[in-house]
């Protein structure tokens, strides 16, 4: 029994095509947590189209779900595997298939004014925002969380993020439910305030998608502004999208170990983002028929809940609430960084 048994705890099993090999070989034992996971997806979707998506986002409506499973019924132990390889597999999965919902031509035709925008707020918000979290002293992992979901594209980046700095559950459930509650909130004021600065329909729609953080909030909050400012916001908040590509890969880089007086190694780009710029150059060709591609996000959006309900399933409130309030401190300056910064850069640039 114990020749047999040591294969399955061997710390040193290799990432990759072999990793991939060690959960197939489970087998069945995959089979209850991918039941549970799926069955919480398929409750967050039907609660998020019941109370409308805009409202409150199935990806968040997944980590609750998760959690409540968690502390009332709890998680057996034939669950575990299924949840862990849901987290993680299937996670880089559904980052991969984001790739489909963005093309080149689409972040061309915000216009080198939109782009400017865009970059310009996206990386002083990501950077400014780790250092904001140097200084409160919260942990790297969860600051990088925090920075990439605000200045990116909220709990997608967030999903992301973690595939490549590896964090906690709870670290990533944290993210996750500061940088929706901020974007909620956004949606809420965005209209008034955009009113108030007298923004065009044009200018108004550039700044929801330069500095919302949900695609969905994005959408709902724009197109209150009639259907130009709807349009712009959402190529513009597309574009805003890509730039997950170059975060992720210097969050790569810097989660990377270095021996001390060696040269340092090659950028380590995750397997996953490459697979993630192939689906973007192939999309910007229309070669992929618009049935198939619409099928493909729809299903996408069911991985991203079955990931995020097995974080929810593999979080541990009393350890959660050891975090503190310093995080919502960083998730809320980051966010009013972001809004003034691309508001700031509009009105020199448009005007």
């Amino acid at each position: 029994m114990k020749v047999s048994s040591k294969p399955q705890t061997s710390p040193a099993a290799p990432a990759g095509g072999s990793q991939w090999a060690k959960w197939v070989t489970q087998g069945g034992s995959l089979l209850p947590g991918l039941v549970l996971t799926s069955a919480i997806a398929i409750a967050a979707i039907a609660l998020g189209r019941a109370l409308g998506i805009t409202v409150l986002n199935p990806l968040l409506i997944a980590v609750l779900l998760g959690i409540g499973w968690r502390h009332t019924v709890g998680l057996p132990q034939p669950c575990r595997p299924g949840v862990q390889f849901a987290m993680k597999r299937v996670l880089r999965l559904a980052v991969i298939l984001l790739g489909l919902r963005l093309s080149m031509a689409q972040v061309l035709a915000v216009g080198p004014m939109g782009l400017i925008i865009v970059v310009s707020s996206t990386v002083s918000t990501f950077y400014l925002t780790c250092w904001l979290g140097r200084w409160l002293h919260i942990n790297r992992k969860l600051t990088h969380l925090i920075a990439a979901g605000t200045s990116i594209c909220g709990a997608a980046a967030v999903v992301a993020t973690n595939a490549v700095v590896d964090s906690s559950e709870e670290d990533m459930t944290y993210a996750v439910a500061t940088i929706t509650g901020f974007g909620t909130l956004a949606m809420l004021i965005y209209p008034l305030l955009g009113a108030a600065a007298e923004l065009s329909p044009e200018t108004f729609g550039i700044w929801c998608g330069a500095s919302i953080h949900e695609v969905a909030q994005v959408i709902a909050t724009a197109f209150q502004n009639g259907a130009v400012s709807g349009e712009l916001a959402t190529i513009t908040k597309l574009a805003r999208v890509l730039l997950v590509i170059p975060i992720m890969v210097s969050l790569s880089y810097q989660n990377s170990p270095e021996g001390a007086g060696q040269r340092p190694r090659p950028i380590p780009i995750p397997w996953f983002v490459l697979f993630f710029c192939g689906l973007v150059i192939i999309n910007s060709f229309n070669v992929v028929p618009e049935g198939i591609r619409a099928i493909v996000l729809t299903s996408n959006q069911f991985l991203l809940c079955m990931s995020l309900a097995a974080l929810g399933l593999e979080t541990n409130l009393a350890r959660l609430t050891r975090l503190g309030m310093k995080p919502i401190y960083l998730a809320g300056l980051s966010w009013l960084f972001l809004a003034l910064v691309s508001l700031t850069m509009i009105h020199l640039l448009y005007r």
